[in-house]
């Protein structure tokens, strides 16, 4: 499918108007299939990109500060996302012992647990991204990179 079939468009101002559309309308696209395959497993997208977060630190905590920092959507209420994953025992918080005014957030075995299962399971980038070659996804990654810098 096109764009211009997909949201039954056929007339864009400008070419850069449509390629704009085509990236929000296949970003909106990649994230409802990566939420289907995270409900599986009980969690978000953002719970997911938080656990992802603390793994790549683990053994070392990271303030809530910290993860928002790494976050691809930096809009998220990570203080929420993370009390949530609190309570589904995949992470655990504990006040800062460098400044007492921060929480310290870590990943728990269970929440290793679940990113193994995710990990074992049906390849969540090859499940979104299996019609585009090895060459074409470096050169998407290349524009993506340049738009990013036009600002």
């Amino acid at each position: 499918m096109s764009i211009d079939r997909d949201i039954q468009q056929s007339r864009f101002l400008t070419s850069r108007h449509k390629a704009l559309v085509n990236i929000l309308y296949t970003y909106g696209w990649a994230l409802e299939r990566i939420k289907n395959i995270l409900a599986h497993h009980g969690i978000t997208h953002q719970q997911f990109n938080i656990l992802r977060i603390l793994r790549g630190s683990y053994p070392k905590p990271l303030s809530t500060l910290q993860i928002r920092e790494r976050m691809l959507d930096k809009m998220s209420d990570t203080s929420r996302i993370v009390d949530r994953l609190i309570l589904k025992g995949l992470a655990q918080k504990s006040t800062s012992l460098s400044d007492h005014r921060l929480v310290d957030v870590l990943i728990t075995e269970k929440g290793h647990g679940i990113l193994r299962e995710i990990d074992e399971g049906p390849d969540i980038v090859t499940e979104v991204m299996c019609n585009v070659s090895e060459e074409e996804m470096e050169e998407l990654s290349q524009l993506l990179d340049k738009i990013r810098r036009s600002n």
